[in-house]
């Protein structure tokens, strides 16, 4: 068996499918392109969904790749064993209505077990293969597999949701009796226990059938394009060929423990592995997924993320890293990883920029934890699972810290209704993963669909013969109502890089359909969904074909005052920016993009005043198609998800903007108009949102924007908008004066009562006391009382109830009758408890508030009960 890097498994795995006529695919971004189906690729063939339903017609039918992926339904499991993992790299090959089954099960034997590749051992090695499916067993054999390493598993079929599905097998090594410490041996197995004896692999998936709902597998109709889906590991295989007790002793993860030690006080070892392991897991989802544009937020992958290192930063805890130290691993993970992921040293400022401020954020957050849980259970004995999930969930706060701070204060933890949150959570997961990673039915009719068709830019009206009619992606003879159509040739832009398709109308002498929709068909033709209004639709039909225009050159001018826009923020904000996605109409125009503070006033305007500049400057658009490789060295922009053939279309603007992009344009900047920036907001941590306008609908905004000027100026009683400012800055004085008059009359009022409350002080265990019911329940008036009264009794415990419709506490403590043990705080918390309410703060100062006035004389005694 060689022992390979984990570099030396993937070059290795590439080189091996190039040579049984695999293309090699790009692994592609863990942030999904152009599918709202999945939140992160968590697997080989996420990424060529598009391929393996049909979607679109793949550059071969054979492909080869490293995926890295990210999965988190197991994120708990991390750490605790030996291959749970929430980044990980699938080695996979595919074939797309090619080979089948005879052809994968010989290669991937022979890539095992053939001394000139992974040499491993042939009597360990294990196959599972479902019961139905005896090709499979058979063609293992016929490699020279004994039978009694070959296990029928009824669970070995790939299925989820409607689409393509079909038997799969499993390649299994075992490590030996080592790692079974009961010695089940094959029993682990053919029970499916979980076990560190024999791991799983390789995952070969024959996609044959078409799963249908209420449909009995047996049933299922082939697919008329049988697919190949595979996925091997590439950490498992590390530990296999490395010969480690685990995936986290490979070169893939080991210098990054060897890093955690030198911040730790504790080396790693039996007892101490499980925080050094997910700190190496955690880092590496965290670098990938961040160089790839992630960003933390509160929601979806942001959300994940935020998880992801909340986790890895409370278990360094457990080994004496109590400060913000994960950013420090980022450049490990990129030496590890350099040679197949030269992107990462490109990220790396801003990748650990990113963690150390998200870090720095959540060690104030774990204070804040801890502060919400005393809320929570003062005056309670038992803390309720779904606070206690709430505190986990929201804040990270462990269950364990939870737990120890609770029984400090002789507190129990509802870990049932705890445990019910969880999985609670962990099943709305599933349930999302169902959808996330089923796939469309393939439709034959479109798949097998590849007659030339011509797209024409120029939006003009043309004449154009139907070549495909389909209702719901079946071939039919006739539309009379709605369908698909495709065209010889069409002037209709098909929905595509954020710009929105066409719509507009066909007509001849006895038939006329709107056209409310175009995308791509798999082979890239424009499909048209059409409403026919009159007549019919066959192939062969001559039509006349006619786009909105109005609503085209519209869009075309948003369409270039986004690539201006995006110039513009390179400019003024730095070239640090990334495009995370875009959105273009007639309406307005919608820029995303990574930027980690708010926007200023200023800077807007330098950005808005710069693109209206470049307008007026009437630069001339410039429109090539050139290979790839000559438009990368030419500093044409491309976005980060998005996936390039070998020619790319690029869009320039003089100097100013060169970018691949296959939309609609303006000629010259001068057709734009004018631009106006609507709105700048944040939608993710890191991530900013421009919203603008341009041409006509920018004039609109100015417009509506001084008509809510106009307004303002009549409510302030101003000549002309040009007034405002003179007259808002003489009513903001006026009103300031006022609250200043209010403060001091309040002042004076407060002082006023507290010196009627002098009187009313008691001598109690050798400090002053006053416990007193006032009328006025404004809490910061009682405040101020409570300060008046602790200036002159600097030796008291002041406790103030304010009572209306409810109860406002304040209650101060100063001198021995602090010093005595009484805290402003336990006392408010007592007193808000007892009239159904909450209350807390510091030992000297603290507010409350309680709802039940009828109670108010029984809490007082209650309070001269617990004085000390």
């Amino acid at each position: 068996m060689k022992k390979l890097s984990g570099n030396e498994i993937r070059k290795m795995w590439l080189a091996f499918f190039k040579e049984k006529g695999h293309h090699i695919e790009k692994g592609a971004s863990l942030i999904p392109y152009n599918d709202p189906t999945l939140l992160w690729i968590n697997s080989g063939v996420a990424a060529l969904k598009k391929y393996m339903d049909g979607s679109e017609v793949p550059p071969s039918r054979r492909i080869t790749n490293v995926q890295k992926s990210i999965r988190t339904n197991d994120m708990d499991k991390v750490g605790y064993t030996s291959r749970h993992h929430t980044f990980f790299e699938m080695l996979g090959c595919f074939s797309i209505g090619d080979y089948f089954r005879k052809e994968i099960i010989e290669w991937a034997y022979e890539i095992l077990t053939s001394e000139r590749w992974f040499a491993m051992d042939k009597d360990k090695l294990y196959f599972t293969y479902n019961p139905l499916d005896l090709d499979t067993r058979d063609n293992w054999l016929k490699q020279g597999v004994s039978p009694d390493h070959l296990i029928a598993l009824e669970g070995n079929y790939w299925q989820i949701g409607e689409g393509p599905c079909g038997p799969n097998t499993e390649v299994f090594y075992d490590r030996g009796e080592k790692y079974d410490p009961d010695h089940l041996g094959i029993k682990l197995l053919e029970d499916e226990i979980e076990n560190d004896r024999y791991i799983e692999i390789w995952g070969i998936v024959f996609s044959q059938y078409n799963a249908q709902a209420g449909v009995d597998r047996k049933d299922f109709k082939e697919l008329p394009s049988k697919n190949i889906d595979t996925g091997a590991g590439l950490e498992r295989i590390a530990s296999i060929l490395q010969e480690t007790d685990s995936n986290f002793e490979t070169d893939l993860f080991m210098p990054l423990i060897k890093e955690t030690e030198k911040h730790a006080n504790v080396g790693y070892g039996e007892k101490t592995k499980t925080p050094y392991r997910v700190i190496a897991d955690h880092i590496r989802s965290l670098t990938f997924a961040i160089s790839d544009g992630a960003s933390f937020s509160n929601e979806g992958r942001g959300y994940v993320l935020r998880r992801l290192l909340r986790r890895a930063s409370r278990f360094a805890k457990k080994i004496g890293i109590n400060e913000a130290f994960l950013y420090k691993l980022v450049d490990v993970v990129i030496d590890i990883n350099k040679d197949f992921y030269p992107e990462l040293a490109t990220n790396s400022a801003s990748i650990k920029k990113a963690i150390k401020i998200e870090e720095e954020k959540f060690l104030k957050t774990l204070s804040s934890g801890e502060s919400l849980l005393r809320e929570f259970i003062a005056g309670k004995k038992v803390l309720n699972g779904k606070d206690a999930f709430k505190l986990y969930d929201t804040f990270g706060f462990p269950l364990e810290l939870t737990k120890e701070i609770c029984h400090e204060e002789g507190v129990e933890v509802d870990e049932k209704g705890f445990e019910e949150e969880m999985n609670a959570q962990k099943e709305r997961a599933r349930n999302a993963r169902s959808d996330e990673q089923s796939m469309h039915k393939q439709s034959k009719d479109l798949l097998d669909f590849n007659l030339p068709s011509e797209f024409d830019y120029s939006g003009s009206n043309l004449i154009a013969h139907v070549i495909g009619v389909f209702k719901d992606g079946v071939k039919v003879d006739e539309i009379t109502s709605e369908g698909e159509v495709i065209f010889d040739k069409t002037n209709f832009y098909a929905e595509s890089g954020g710009q929105v398709s066409d719509k507009g109308e066909i007509r001849n002498s006895s038939t006329f359909a709107e056209v409310t929709e175009v995308i791509k068909a798999p082979n890239k033709e424009h499909l048209h969904t059409v409403k026919v209004m009159k007549g019919s639709i066959k192939v062969g039909d001559e039509f006349l074909l006619e786009i909105n225009k109005e609503a085209r050159e519209l869009t075309k001018r948003n369409h270039s005052a986004t690539h201006l826009l995006q110039s513009a923020l390179n400019e003024v904000l730095g070239g640090d920016i990334k495009q995370m996605g875009s959105y273009v109409d007639s309406e307005y125009l919608r820029f995303d993009f990574t930027y980690p503070t708010k926007i200023t006033e200023e800077e807007l305007n330098s950005i808005e005043e710069l693109v209206n500049k470049w307008i007026s400057d009437s630069i001339k658009g410039d429109i090539e198609v050139l290979p790839i490789e000559e438009a990368n060295k030419l500093g044409a922009k491309s976005f980060f998800s998005e996936k390039y053939g070998d020619y790319v279309r690029v869009v320039s603007f003089g100097d100013i903007s060169k970018e691949f992009c296959g939309g609609t344009h303006v000629s010259n900047t001068l057709e734009i108009g004018s631009f106006v920036i609507e709105s700048e907001e944040s939608i993710a941590s890191g991530v900013r949102r421009i919203i603008a306008r341009s041409s006509l609908n920018a004039y609109k905004l100015v417009k509506e924007r001084l008509a809510i000027l106009d307004n303002v100026a009549k409510t302030l009683g101003t000549k002309s908008i040009y007034e405002i400012d003179k007259k808002l800055a003489s009513t903001l004085a006026n009103e300031a004066k006022s609250k200043h008059e209010n403060s001091v009359l309040l002042d004076k009022l407060a002082h006023q009562v507290a010196s009627g409350l002098l009187s009313k002080f008691e001598s109690a265990n050798g400090y002053e006391l006053l416990i007193a019911k006032l009328d006025e329940n404004d809490l910061s008036f009682l405040n101020k009382i409570g300060d008046d009264l602790k200036s002159v009794k600097t030796n008291s415990l002041i406790v103030l109830l304010g009572v209306k419709d409810e109860v406002s506490i304040s209650t101060m403590v100063n001198g021995e009758a602090l010093t005595k043990g009484n805290k402003a705080g336990d006392l408010v918390k007592l007193i808000a408890t007892h009239l159904g309410g909450s209350g807390g703060g510091r030992p000297n100062m603290a507010n409350g508030r309680g709802k039940d006035t009828s109670k108010v004389d029984e809490a007082i005694e209650l309070v001269k009960k617990n004085i000390k």
